[in-house]
């Protein structure tokens, strides 16, 4: 076969991929890899739902891969090192979630914000005046890491009315993008301590695990909220858990990890102030179809490309009207449909 899915796509992609490629469809294999490795032995291109774990092991039982393909998630759980010594593409659709990303966590800002969300109010009944909600607008928010996520979701707090602070250890205090996002970057202490609310979205790197430790978190502004949707192990636990324990955090919500993954030992275990959602922020249908149309056009060209052309297919995600069209004739009506 040319091509395996073992994630779920939407019928219409699967039917697109169905009329250029020998395709099958296969969820149950990506629970048992013995059964996997006998069926996509001479499997070309496969999507691999976003939990199962693509080592050197695996990829050595599939010799005529050429192109590993994820709907979500970033690319932790790939080897990328085997897979460029291979010659194996890895297609991924990094920018289809973004929309929907920005979306939750501006939906958890407002939310956080208006604590009397959380009481579980009967009509009539009213917060006491020190548990008020607030509002956005006129608020300092720091936003920590400018992906593409945070593009977005500065354009929305701008026109909410909020002041805006940043840092990213990648971005320059001296970039222009600064300037274009209308954020102004501070050094992370000074955003810690006047930022009212922060929100996390920091691209995943095994280089920040434990970033958020008790000497960043020690600059807390009392009663900060945080909303996030970089995962759990950029923070130390234990600190975390001192901040959300002693008010320097009133509330945090993190997607990324659901609440059932934290170990019983774990110091954030039981936690009120402390929600951990599924990656629920990136599960929209309008982001799963951007990420179904992205993956196949790019997997169906990687594997329909056997010329130099293959070499000089871009590697980072672009719109579809920009590139994949002009390198597939004939499919500009697709278009539509990814919109």
């Amino acid at each position: 076969m040319d091509i395996l899915l073992l994630d779920t796509l939407a019928p219409e992609v699967v039917t697109w991929l169905a009329i250029r490629h020998r395709v099958s469809v296969r969820p149950e294999l990506a629970l048992d890899l013995v059964a996997l490795r006998k069926e996509a032995y001479k499997t070309r291109g496969i999507i691999f739902p976003p939990k199962t774990v693509v080592t050197r092991e695996l990829l050595g039982f599939l010799p005529k891969l050429k192109v590993v393909g994820r709907l979500i998630g970033g690319m932790d759980n790939t080897d990328l090192e085997f897979c460029k010594t291979r010659g194996i593409k890895v297609v991924y659709a990094g920018n289809a979630h973004v929309i929907s990303n920005a979306e939750y966590l501006l939906g958890s800002l407002l939310l956080l914000y208006r604590r009397g969300l959380a009481l579980g109010l009967s009509p009539g009944n009213r917060p006491a005046a020190g548990r008020a909600g607030r509002e956005l607008y006129g608020s300092t928010v720091g936003i920590l890491g400018l992906s593409p996520v945070a593009h977005t979701l500065a354009s929305t707090l701008t026109a909410l009315g909020v002041r805006l602070i940043g840092y990213d250890p990648a971005v320059h205090h001296t970039s222009p993008l600064w300037d274009k996002l209308r954020i102004q970057p501070v050094t992370l202490p000074e955003l810690m301590s006047r930022s009212d609310a922060v929100s996390l979205q920091t691209l995943d790197a095994t280089r920040f695990n434990g970033f958020f430790n008790d000497k960043v978190l020690a600059h807390c502004k009392p009663g900060q909220m945080w909303v996030g949707i970089s995962r759990r192990s950029m923070f130390d636990e234990a600190a975390l858990a001192a901040a959300l324990t002693d008010g320097r955090i009133e509330t945090c919500i993190l997607d990324g990890d659901d609440a059932d993954a934290l170990d019983e030992a774990s110091p954030l275990k039981g936690l009120k102030n402390l929600h951990l959602t599924p990656c629920l922020g990136s599960h929209t249908r309008e982001a799963h179809l951007r990420a179904c149309w992205y993956v196949a056009h790019r997997l169906s060209v990687a594997i329909s490309i056997q010329t130099c052309a293959h070499d000089a297919l871009p590697s980072a995600p672009l719109p579809l009207e920009s590139g994949l069209a002009a390198l597939l004739p004939g499919e500009a009506e697709l278009q539509a449909a990814y919109r």
